[in-house]
């Protein structure tokens, strides 16, 4: 750990406090040190390890469905992908060359739980204050640590507490840290005798040969790990997947001239003809972003929006058993959730040891789980019978804890009031550009809401982002300002105009609940907004 700055025992000093050490932590730090010069900062990272997302998920068949190219930095391209949707570990590998490239090693500070960041209006400094947690601890969702905290103590978890102060702070926590809960109406948790596993802290030494699977969920992390829980690899004896609703599922598109092309010459190409690679990455760029046309409440937009429903449902029909056609037929306009991009899943649907069934979990026992109707069950399932499948493992793919943008980290501006509290009273999450608020001075987000629609790399949204901060950064540390500030006025205006633009979304009108859209606010935005 890089003990520079320090302000006496237990008290650290840094220009720039960076939180978060995934892609969006990374590419701030790369920034600072390549526009601003800027050396005298830090990352904290809960974890043990950098990567975020990408270091956490290491569920089955984990990959990106982005290509390659597009997600992935603009000053730092990766010429020699493995594949055009690289596997997670492979990206997680990408983010650690980075770190290297930049020579920024010493500046994550590891297994730093944030507890809180408080402006201090005297000082005009940010006091934030870190636990250090006991090695390997950070990688657990925030439930199992408090569990462990409750049963065994403090000590159990934390080492030392340490209070911080900056000039400026950057916040970039990512939206899907925190695994989605146990089911709340689902009794019977503490019978259940077999293994309760989370996509999103997948448990590696589970054995799944010859066991009874139940997976919950039909999200992206599903249809990617579904799958490989059949193969030898894992042998999975049987599978019962539950639906809620049908996915709009887009068969994954390929490179130019094919993958075997690709895997095989795009690295000597990209590594030899530098102009190659960016001009495919531009091409790449391109054709992901025009897919934003599906999205609006044009004639136009409905009009590609239903040729290409037809496409997908044509596609549906033509890779799964019969027997699942109706289930598989979404109700609402494609966009409205977060598309998949399949190439196994639904040919995987003709495997006798998978059951697909949009019967609701009602209880859990010993060593099954109690199916009935519920509210999403499809018709042709309403008059089923409750019925018990065995189970052995129980997989939660249920995906992540959205609903409240930073949580549990706790911000206090200079008004003393949280940033929780300021958006409850401005009747939702708001941020200017999805980057700054007013009454948070010399504070930056990362990933904030109305930044990133899920349909696109996150990461062209997210250099935006940082080159927008980036620019306002560079007075103060340059001693030519003391603080940074985005007045109210600016911030209502814009949201404002967020919100009157995305009335005409899909996301709003596209018969679908989704988690881009909060109670009375919505959600995405353009990423060039």
């Amino acid at each position: 750990m890089s003990g520079q700055g320090e302000k006496g025992q237990g008290q650290r000093h840094k220009a720039v406090i960076i939180i978060g050490g995934g892609f969006g932590g990374i590419a701030m730090a790369c920034q600072l040190k390549r526009k601003l010069g800027c050396t005298d900062f830090c990352l904290l990272e809960r974890q043990s390890g950098i990567g975020g997302t990408w270091r956490i998920n290491t569920y089955p068949g984990i990959a990106c469905d982005i290509p390659s190219p597009f997600y992935s930095l603009s000053f730092s391209q990766k010429p020699d992908w493995s594949t055009f949707f690289a596997p997670g570990k492979e990206i997680c590998q990408y983010l650690e060359k980075v770190v290297d490239d930049f020579e920024l090693k010493d500046k994550p500070h590891l297994d730093s739980e944030v507890c809180s960041c408080k402006w201090n209006p005297k000082t005009k400094l940010w006091e934030v204050t870190t636990r250090e947690l006991l090695p390997g601890l950070g990688d657990l969702s925030s439930a199992e640590r408090q569990q462990i905290l409750e049963t065994k103590g403090p000590s159990s978890v934390y080492l030392n507490e340490t209070i911080w102060t900056c000039t400026l702070l950057v916040s970039a926590v990512g939206g899907l840290v925190e695994p989605a809960p146990w089911p709340a109406n689902v009794a019977g948790k503490d019978k259940f005798q077999g293994k309760v596993i989370h996509s999103a802290r997948w448990d590696s030494n589970a054995d799944f040969r010859g066991k009874n699977v139940v997976v919950v969920g039909t999200g992206c992390s599903a249809a990617q790990l579904v799958p490989r829980l059949l193969e030898s690899d894992y042998g999975a004896s049987r599978v019962t997947q539950l639906m809620r609703e049908p996915p709009w599922v887009v068969p994954r598109v390929t490179p130019p001239l094919g993958d075997n092309f690709y895997e095989r010459w795009s690295p000597l190409l990209c590594s030899y003809v530098p102009t190659y690679m960016r001009a495919f990455r531009a091409l790449v760029a391109l054709v992901t972003e025009l897919d934003f046309q599906l999205f609006g409440a044009s004639r136009s937009s409905k009009r590609k929006r239903d040729n290409l429903e037809q496409k997908l449902l044509q596609h549906m029909g033509e890779t799964v058993p019969s027997k699942y056609h109706e289930i598989l037929t979404p109700k609402y306009s494609i966009g409205c959730k977060r598309r998949i991009y399949d190439t196994t899943w639904f040919p995987c649907l003709h495997d006798s040891r998978i059951e697909l069934t949009t019967l609701a979990m009602e209880s859990v026992d010993e060593n099954s789980v109690t199916l009935r109707p519920g509210p999403k069950t499809h018709p042709t399932e309403k008059n089923l019978e409750t019925r018990s499948v065995p189970a052995d493992i129980i997989v939660l793919a249920n995906g992540f804890a959205v609903s409240r943008w930073f949580h549990p980290l706790e911000v206090v501006g200079s008004k003393g009031t949280t940033l929780q509290e300021e958006f409850d009273e401005r009747g939702g999450p708001q941020l200017y550009r999805g980057t700054a608020l007013d009454g948070f001075p010399n504070m930056f987000f990362l990933f904030g809401p109305n930044s990133f629609t899920g349909h696109s790399s996150v990461v062209l949204g997210l250099e935006n982002q940082v080159h927008h901060a980036i620019k306002l950064m560079r007075p103060v540390l340059a001693g030519e300002a003391e603080t940074v500030e985005v007045k109210r006025p600016a911030v209502i205006k814009y949201n404002e105009e967020v919100q009157s633009d995305l009335k005409r979304m899909v996301w709003n009108g596209g018969g679908c609940s989704n988690w881009y859209v909060a109670p009375g606010v919505a959600i995405p935005c353009h990423t060039r907004k």
